[in-house]
């Protein structure tokens, strides 16, 4: 696929083992269908160096530095820790943080402290939120709208809200960002959220090696398959490909590349 216009791959995780064995390849196949930049994603604080030092390699791959919201038996983030490991220019955004109900049982309040933490390593280095919801809209905003106080900005990331959610999320001033599921035969609200939302909010990613859109579900995702998830955009929006890569991509710059977001502590 030869194109004219930049796509970026927006959340992946390219320092896990399945692609990292292969980055060269990854790296080529990117450049090949016009993937020109990829924000690989933190979930743990035990493997940041790893993918600090992919982007610090690799112009064209950048980085963020948080723990997961799932992730228990990890090293526990602190605000100075994420302000201090933040401070390199390739280190674009906070998280991935945020809130997930799916598979917790018990008390969520650690999960809510750590997201607590997250947004004011945010506000203090003014940097960009990659936000992970699942299972708990209504919490994931009252505490943005408590601790960020229109402080900080940022990104709800492999989107599977609601359309309410969605707006609430632009009122507070983040982005939508749509994976491989925008694919799924099964995902037709998540369509109807992504026609209904002005195109001014939203942003593509892989998340992968997870969630390969279709045709290659089932596969190792990988940043090259973003296009595919473009495809299906512009499709459910009724839009010239080539548009919907120019406001994509520029939306991944405004938010990740500003000069407030990059302005370091």
């Amino acid at each position: 696929m030869k194109n004219i216009f930049e796509i970026v791959d927006s959340h992946c995780h390219i320092n896990f083992p399945e692609l990292l064995e292969d980055i060269d390849g990854l790296l080529k196949r990117m450049e090949e269908n016009n993937v020109s930049k990829a924000l690989c994603v933190s979930v743990e604080l035990e493997r940041f160096p790893e993918i600090l030092a992919l982007a610090i390699k690799y112009p064209n791959i950048f980085a963020s530095v948080g723990v997961h919201p799932d992730h228990e038996n990890c090293e526990e983030p602190t605000v100075e820790k994420l302000v201090a490991l933040s401070r390199h220019p390739k280190v674009v955004a906070i998280g991935e943080t945020g809130l997930d109900y799916f598979r917790i049982e018990g008390d969520a309040e650690w999960q809510r402290e750590r997201f607590r933490v997250h947004i004011d390593a945010a506000k203090a280095t003014h940097k960009p939120l990659i936000i992970h919801t699942r299972k708990a809209g209504n919490d994931t905003l009252d505490i943005l709208r408590e601790r960020g106080r229109g402080e900080v900005t940022g990104v709800m990331h492999c989107f599977t809200e609601t359309l309410p959610f969605a707006l609430a999320s632009i009122e507070l001033g983040f982005f939508i960002s749509f994976s491989g599921i925008l694919t799924f035969k099964n995902a037709e609200e998540i369509r109807t959220v992504a026609k209904a939302i002005p195109i001014e909010a939203i942003m593509i990613e892989t998340d992968s090696p997870y969630l390969a859109p279709m045709p290659n579900r089932g596969k190792t995702n990988e940043p090259s398959y973003v296009r595919f998830v473009l495809e299906e955009l512009a499709r459910v929006k009724g839009l010239p490909i080539d548009a919907v890569a120019e406001k994509t991509t520029s939306n991944f710059h405004k938010l990740f590349f500003s000069n407030e977001a990059r302005t370091s502590v």
